[in-house]
């Protein structure tokens, strides 16, 4: 909005307010929007737990759990509508609102903080502790996942929505036979010129799992006091590097990416994501007063997940996410193995003390503090291996 404005009023005073051509740069909006991003949080911050804590949604602690957990029985939950605020209105005021990328990362985020309302809300207000069951939750998050890898399968090749139309129905038309541009293939990363097309189709289904994939992954991994979001924030800072250069023609051409024009754009949703997670740390750090909630946790992953795709980085979102994938696969091989052992020996025997990840290593004997921080560093870790990708190849 900003920037439409700026250039609105130089159109009128070109000689007095040519001072507003620092709107013109990526990089000082994204700058702007981070900021805007942080300080909104931690304006908001007290007002928003205050108000969720006279709602009374405490979040319920499940009895089974880790024990030292019960004592933060009642600390509000939806703490991630904070954060959604803080990404909403700095997103809005310093982004360019003609870039489609942008308004598809925007519809998922939203979408899937919907789908976590719901299930937020039925958790501290119908006092049922499991909240959406899986099966609807899972169901909601495929329409809004495949709608945006749809879109997305075309708009990476086209610059304009009336034209993404177009390029869909004559796919449509050809029988379903048409293929993508080179710059929709899965690129490996490391290399120069390894990748593997992968059609209409494939394009689709792989951005639907990443998307989808990525949305579960982050929920599970929130657990604990600040666990999640700061790997949500460095990872995501990481991916809107990544967006700059792949929509930077010459940077993309001297790195040897795909060129995707107006990728560049979604630096301001990544570091706005970056300020309001901050934001939010700065409130949810040990001992947490708010909690993310799912309407947080599930709506930063879809958003990486989405930022991945269009940056044609899936295989390094998952380089660089590798504690989402080892919580998420602790979680899915825990129950595979549950239930295998229940059918076979008629009592369902576990891999892991408990599950999602962090919470076996709480039974271990680490404390909560030490689980967090640990994770933080391997993020860390593993984001400067991704982000080595740009140059190693």
């Amino acid at each position: 909005m900003l920037l439409t404005l700026s250039q609105w009023l130089m159109g009128l005073f070109p000689e007095h307010l040519s001072f507003l051509r620092v709107f013109q740069y990526l990089t000082f909006r994204a700058v702007m929007a981070a900021m805007t991003a942080l300080l909104i949080g931690l304006a908001f911050g007290p007002w928003v737990i205050r108000k969720l804590t006279e709602m009374k949604v405490g979040q319920p602690i499940r009895e089974y759990g880790v024990q030292a957990h019960l004592g933060k029985r009642g600390t509000p939950t939806m703490g991630g509508v904070l954060i959604l605020i803080g990404i909403a209105v700095a997103t809005l005021l310093w982004f360019d609102w003609s870039n489609r990328f942008v308004w598809v990362v925007m519809v998922v985020t939203f979408g899937f903080g919907l789908i976590g309302w719901v299930d937020d809300y039925r958790k501290v207000v119908r006092k049922d502790p499991e909240g959406m069951r899986s099966r609807e939750k899972f169901f909601w998050q495929t329409i809004i996942g495949l709608l945006a890898a749809v879109y997305l399968a075309f708009s990476v090749s086209e610059t304009s929505f009336p034209r993404v139309i177009d390029l869909f129905f004559r796919w449509v038309g050809s029988g379903f036979s048409a293929d993508l541009p080179p710059k929709a293939d899965l690129f490996v990363p490391f290399f120069k010129s390894v990748s593997y097309p992968l059609g209409v189709f494939g394009f689709i289904m792989l951005s639907w799992f990443v998307i989808v994939g990525c949305s579960n992954a982050v929920n599970f991994t929130d657990g604990l006091d600040g666990l999640a979001i700061m790997p949500v924030v460095l990872v995501g800072s990481a991916l809107g590097l990544f967006a700059y250069v792949v929509g930077h023609a010459v940077f993309a051409r001297y790195l040897l990416f795909p060129h995707i024009p107006g990728a560049g754009e979604l630096l301001i949703f990544c570091a706005a994501m970056g300020g309001a997670g901050l934001a939010f740390l700065w409130f949810n750090a040990n001992p947490a007063q708010v909690f993310m909630g799912d309407v947080g946790a599930l709506a930063l992953g879809g958003a990486l997940g989405t930022i991945a795709v269009i940056t044609r980085q899936e295989i390094v979102l998952g380089i660089m996410g590798g504690i989402f994938v080892a919580e998420a696969l602790s979680v899915v091989i825990q129950v595979t193995w549950f239930k295998y052992t229940k059918r076979r020996y008629g009592e369902g025997r576990r891999i892991f003390l408990m599950a999602p990840l962090h919470h076996h290593f709480e039974k271990k004997g680490w404390a909560e503090s030490q689980v967090v921080i640990r994770f933080w560093i391997i993020t860390l870790f593993l984001c400067l291996i991704g982000l080595s990708s740009l140059k190693l190849r």
